[in-house]
C-alpha cells in the first residue's frame, strides 16, 4: 500500500516528507559542512486505518535561507502492524519554504517535493520543536488527528 493512496483514499489524511553538493571553504568550515551542521530530523506517528500507525521519519538539511539546491530531505514510512506487511516507503527530493496558510498567513510552511514518483507534502512549522502535517490547500486536518512531528 502507497501513502498516496491512503491520501486519496482518506480524503484528508495526507502522509508526509541527499546531500548537498560540493563547497567552498569560508572562516574554516566549506558551505556543505555549514549544510550538513544545519540538518533536522523530525519523528513521529501518524494515524492509520488498517494498521496501528505510520511511523515517520523526516530528515530536512539546509536552512530556510539556504539555496534551493542545498535544502534536501529525505523520508521513510513504515506501517506499524499492517495485515499486508508492506515494505517501509522511502522518498527523498528538496524541500522549500512557503509562506502562510489559509488560516494564518504568518504560518511558515515546508513543501517537500521528492525526486521522480511520489506526491508533494506540506508540513506547517508549529514551533522550532514541531511540524504538522497540513494538506495541499494549506489547511490544518478536521479530523482530529495528532499530525504533529517532534524534533530528535
Amino acid at each position: 500500500m502507497q501513502i498516496r493512496t491512503l491520501l486519496a483514499g482518506s480524503a484528508m489524511l495526507a502522509l508526509l516528507a541527499g546531500c548537498a553538493g560540493t563547497g567552498t571553504q569560508s572562516g574554516g568550515e566549506t558551505e556543505a559542512g555549514a549544510v550538513q551542521s544545519q540538518a533536522a530530523t523530525y519523528t513521529g506517528t501518524l494515524p492509520c486505518r488498517s494498521c496501528k500507525g505510520i511511523a515517520l521519519t523526516v530528515n530536512l538539511k539546509g536552512s530556510e535561507d539556504a539555496p534551493a539546491a542545498q535544502r534536501t530531505f529525505s523520508l521513510d514510512a513504515e506501517y506499524l502492524q499492517h495485515p499486508q506487511n508492506p515494505p517501509t516507503e522511502h522518498y527523498q527530493g528538496n524541500w522549500d519554504v512557503i509562506s502562510g496558510t489559509q488560516n494564518d498567513p504568518t504560518a511558515t510552511v515546508y513543501e517537500l517535493t521528492p525526486n521522480g514518483e511520489g506526491q508533494t507534502y506540506y508540513f506547517e512549522k508549529v514551533d522550532p520543536q514541531h511540524l504538522e502535517l497540513i494538506d495541499p490547500q494549506l489547511r490544518r486536518f478536521e479530523n482530529g488527528q495528532n499530525l504533529r512531528l517532534t524534533r530528535q
